[in-house]
């Protein structure tokens, strides 16, 4: 995985806490809980360099040595 990618999924991730977590709290319910396992996901995803559905997709970020 890209340091790009990386770089969009922590912060796609740090959105998605704030928009769950801010008092006026406009994402709640199943779709706030949803929307927090994806965040998790894609930031648990960027730590470890490595996506499993990128590799059934073939799909590669990474820039080849």
């Amino acid at each position: 995985m890209g340091f790009a990618d990386r770089a969009i999924r922590i912060i796609i991730a740090i959105v998605i806490v704030a928009l769950y977590f801010t008092k006026t709290e406009p994402v709640t319910g199943t779709l706030g809980i949803v929307l927090l396992v994806v965040g998790a996901v894609f930031l648990l995803t960027s730590l470890v360099s490595f996506c499993p559905l990128y590799t059934v997709l073939g799909i590669k970020t990474s820039k080849s040595k």
